[in-house]
């Protein structure tokens, strides 16, 4: 069986449908069609012939393409015959940036964005997410590379907060904070070594950069950045769960918003 299209449990994702497809003609065609696809996963032995137009293809469509070992190809393709490829679906549709600024707009508050730089465990993504929508934050904006995806487990963790809360995915976060400051966005990184978070009004528009979960902001994004701000640590570690972090940020949002407007939306 040469081309399959079906729905398998991964150890990764625990009990989540994640949408696959494998074979090598059934994936050129799902990557020609132009489908939203979150990632090509291709097998470190497999090279050469269509496999190399499959990956020449998905580099054009800019599709996230990871290499993965044989044998967690075999596990999450279900022992079906993959020939070395696979595909992998998102569990939503992504927003464009402009869309997330369109509903702020439409909101007739100043822009809230919330912006996640690397930050790659899915659980942490969505709860990000979830609180967002409760904040009244007008989206999410992630990168391609080095992130969780809008993936089953995201989607479960999020509680249906996606079915609400557009989720842009970008090719490169600098460049796109660049485009927000332009607009008069201001940008907020969360770093240990920021000034204390209760300093800022947070009436103005703004959007909040959330690290990685061990590695913090990247250095580019850092400079980016028109402030960065800290929680107070007095426990003898010095950091807290990326979606904790971002949960006190966002309601701090809320909380300075509603002395002028009742309230984040």
């Amino acid at each position: 069986m040469e081309n399959e299209i079906f729905e398998k449990n991964s150890s990764e994702e625990k009990s989540d449908d994640i949408q696959i497809i494998c074979g090598r003609n059934a994936v050129f065609e799902a990557v020609r069609s132009g489908r939203e696809i979150d990632r090509l996963l291709v097998a470190h032995s497999v090279s050469g012939g269509s496999v190399s137009a499959i990956i020449a293809k998905a580099k054009q469509a800019g599709i996230l393409i990871k290499e993965v070992s044989p044998q967690k190809l075999d596990f999450l393709c279900g022992g079906a015959n993959h020939q070395g490829v696979a595909v992998q679906f998102a569990s939503q549709r992504y927003a464009e940036v402009e869309d997330i600024l369109r509903k702020a707009e439409e909101s007739g508050r100043p822009p809230f964005i919330i912006i996640c730089d690397e930050v790659e465990d899915p659980h942490n993504l969505g709860a990000i997410i979830r609180t967002a929508e409760c904040c009244g934050a007008h989206g999410i904006i992630i990168p391609k590379r080095r992130s969780a995806s809008l993936n089953a487990t995201v989607a479960k963790s999020a509680s249906g907060a996606l079915e609400y809360m557009p989720v842009a995915r970008v090719t490169n976060i600098a460049v796109v904070i660049e485009k927000l400051k332009d607009k008069g966005i201001w940008v907020f990184g969360a770093d240990m070594n920021g000034k204390p978070y209760t300093d800022f009004d947070y009436n103005m528009p703004c959007a909040i950069v959330i690290g990685n979960e061990g590695k913090g902001i990247g250095p580019l994004v850092a400079k980016k950045c028109d402030e960065m701000i800290s929680l107070p640590m007095f426990g003898q570690i010095n950091s807290l769960n990326a979606s904790v972090a971002a949960g006190v940020l966002m309601y701090e949002v809320v909380r300075k918003r509603s002395m002028n407007f009742g309230g984040a939306k």
